[in-house]
């Protein structure tokens, strides 16, 4: 019965996010390399794909906006022009990796259940550990991005600003957001298969509705505001900031965001623990 009335206490906790993190952390580790492995196992180049994949999207978007929609960033460079093709090429892949990050977590989580039937069955099994291991495969992914971002901020600007360091902040702050909503996904996907059709429209909408394809002074500031109901909008606008600005983060935004992902991440696992027990009958 005390155990029993700990777990209830423990669950009360927002902060029981990173418990189930740091109890399984060399099994996430260990899970999430394996699935990255798995992904590329049978291909010539492996695991290479990985950073040619990011760098041929940079290449793509790089033609399609610079070069055929000529689109432009709005914001001045320091002799008064506008960005270049080549700058809004980064400016815009920032934005992108962070989407492509978020978007690989949220698309999986209905069906992660189901890839891991067999896991699922067995009664010793932690099962909040696999939205971390899908999101940690996601994150390998961002880490190679931001690979190619850091080369590209090089070619393009000549240099990367020490406040590069600080983008963990923002990555920390949308991937408390990513987990959560993978927790309730991933329970929400076991009785209701519907759910992961409606992934694909939701993310291209994120990326849509997000300041990735434009700057946020594009719109007007009566309908701004909208902007931060978008999930992805602080992350990739502070990310910008210390990464291609050389700029220090808004602190309040940052921190108001990362509350907000906490309570999202705690919310996520509370309604996974208290749902999963009901997955063996229903798978």
């Amino acid at each position: 019965m005390s155990i029993a009335l700990s777990r209830s206490r423990l669950l009360r906790s927002p902060f029981l996010v990173f418990y189930s993190l740091l109890r399984h952390r060399h099994l996430i580790v260990q899970m999430s390399m394996q699935e990255v492995r798995a992904r590329y196992s049978g291909s010539v180049l492996g695991i290479v794909w990985s950073f040619f994949n990011p760098l041929l999207q940079l290449t793509v978007y790089t033609f399609v906006f610079g070069y055929i929609f000529q689109a432009r960033w709005g914001m001045a460079t320091g002799d008064g022009g506008f960005a270049s093709k080549l700058e809004f090429a980064v400016i815009l892949f920032t934005g992108l990796i962070l989407h492509s990050f978020f978007a690989e977590c949220i698309n999986r989580a209905p069906g992660l259940m189901q890839e891991n039937a067999n896991l699922v069955k067995r009664v010793v099994f932690p099962l909040e550990v696999l939205p971390w291991v899908a999101v940690g495969s996601a994150l390998f992914h961002l880490a190679v991005g931001f690979c190619v971002l850091a080369i590209g901020i090089v070619v393009v600007f000549g240099t990367v600003h020490w406040t590069a360091i600080l983008v963990v902040l923002p990555i920390l702050s949308l991937l408390l957001i990513a987990v959560g909503a993978t927790w309730f996904l991933a329970s929400i996907g076991v009785f209701f298969r519907d759910i992961g059709q409606a992934m694909g429209p939701v993310t291209m909408i994120l990326l849509f509705v997000s300041p990735i394809l434009f700057p946020v002074d594009r719109l007007p500031e009566t309908f701004r505001f909208l902007l931060l109901l978008n999930p992805l909008t602080i992350p990739v606008e502070q990310a910008r900031a210390v990464l291609l600005w050389g700029e220090l983060p808004n602190w309040l935004l940052l921190g108001q965001h990362f509350a907000v992902g906490l309570v999202i991440a705690w919310i996520g696992y509370y309604w996974f623990a208290r749902t999963h027990k009901a997955f063996a009958d229903v798978i």
